[in-house]
């Protein structure tokens, strides 16, 4: 039988730091963790313009185990590039048991 969750990914995450006594975000040295049975395929893409081409939006959606630690405000390694989880990661149980997973919505910036 063919595996369709045949990819893996690496959740980054964000240590904090304090500054002047708030924690804020720094992505210096972030957590890693390797997701493994994965899939990760095209979604929307882009432009961003106002009469010439200012930066162009690459869209994934990843589906990933439902165990898998991962949240909003976490990022993606996949394939060599860095993507941002836009919005929530949303958990889709299975009706039957036998398909549960994550969905976590990506994309990334260049231009």
């Amino acid at each position: 039988m063919f595996n369709w969750w045949n990819q893996t990914v690496t959740r980054l995450r964000a240590i904090t730091r304090d500054e002047r006594g708030t924690p804020v975000p720094d992505w210096s040295y972030p957590d890693k963790k390797e997701i493994k049975g994965c899939s990760v395929q095209p979604a929307a893409t882009s432009l961003s313009q106002d009469g010439r081409i200012l930066g162009i939006m690459d869209g994934m959606t990843c589906y990933m185990p439902v165990n898998a630690d991962v949240k909003a405000g976490d990022r993606i390694e996949f394939e060599g590039e860095v993507y941002v989880i836009n919005g929530d990661v949303r958990t889709w149980p299975s009706p039957t048991g036998a398909v549960a997973h994550k969905q976590a919505n990506l994309e990334r910036w260049s231009g």
